[in-house]
């Protein structure tokens, strides 16, 4: 028996969840470091499990430069938001994404694509889905693996100048770095992360919060394990503040909800948690180590119909 093309589609339909005439919601992949780059290995795996996941789904990769040694180079050297810039021009550019697309961060990625929502968001996302980000910056710059000679010169480069001009402009890591026992001279060196988590009173931007407020999702992972991320609670807006008690000094983890970012709303975070759409959840085990944990994550909150 012969069957129409129509009915066919229509069957498909039904098994992949997809109302007939519809197809899976775009995403968009944003690498971290460690080696990394748009099109490395790991990335094209992991963008074919999705396609497996959600057939005839479109997956964007964004890259920086499009040879790979020179997007992998640009994970630990270049200015943030001149890069931020060239991701959203890219973007705008892809005729796929502009009924708005889903997102998934690995590490930096993770508050690069929040950035991009902030400031751009045009062609809008959907969900973000954000994997050991250093939402709150870090307060040590993360290791290197031994074989990683790239790393190891931007790691002793960066903790030997993070505050100054030069590594605020050019030192990837180093634009995020956020120690809070140092808070003064954080907020005064750094450009990009007081930026985008609307920490200057005099230069806060109401359209940042508007557009990540305007989210249906942000998924925040933290794994369990990290050593990479430091503190790893940064993954959830979260620090760590020291203080010295009569016997020791004491590490206390501020949470996302006692922090005033979140308590004064100024990027939107308490209003997207107060309208149900903030999801923290947790990988067990280092940092990007995502074995399967991934997969309900990506069932749920990726490849809606359009």
């Amino acid at each position: 028996m012969l069957i129409s093309l129509t009915v066919l589609f229509s069957l498909l339909a039904l098994v992949f969840c997809l109302p007939a005439g519809s197809s899976p919601r775009p995403l968009v992949l944003w690498h971290g470091l460690a080696g990394d780059s748009y099109a490395s290995s790991g990335m094209l795996e992991f963008a074919s499990m999705i396609e497996d996941m959600h057939p005839s789904i479109f997956v964007h990769s964004v890259y920086l430069d499009e040879d790979l040694d020179k997007d992998q180079r640009a994970g630990f050297y270049g200015n943030v938001d001149e890069q931020i810039a060239f991701a959203a021009v890219q973007l705008a550019a892809i005729p796929e994404l502009q009924d708005g697309f889903d997102a998934i961060g690995f590490s930096q990625g993770g508050q690069f694509l929040r950035a991009y929502v902030e400031r751009y968001n045009s062609p809008p996302v959907r969900n973000l889905i954000t994997f050991g980000a250093q939402h709150f910056g870090i307060s040590d710059i993360p290791a290197c693996r031994s074989y990683d000679v790239l790393c190891q010169i931007a790691r002793r480069t960066a903790k030997a100048s993070v505050y100054s001009e030069w590594a605020q402009h050019n030192l990837v890591q180093a634009q995020y770095y956020r120690d809070p026992t140092h808070y003064e001279q954080y907020c005064a060196a750094n450009y990009f992360l007081t930026s985008i988590n609307n920490e200057i009173p005099e230069s806060r931007n109401d359209t940042y919060k508007e557009n990540f407020a305007s989210l249906e999702n942000l998924v925040l992972v933290l794994f369990t394990e990290d050593e990479t991320v430091i503190p790893k609670e940064s993954s959830w807006f979260e620090d760590k503040q020291t203080s010295l008690s009569a016997t020791a000094i004491e590490k206390k983890i501020v949470h996302m909800h006692e922090q005033p970012l979140y308590i004064e709303d100024w990027i939107g975070l308490r209003s997207l948690d107060e309208g149900g759409k903030v999801n923290l959840t947790t990988c067990t085990g280092k940092h990007m180590h995502i074995a399967d944990c991934w997969e309900d994550i990506v069932r749920e909150f990726v490849g809606a119909p359009l």
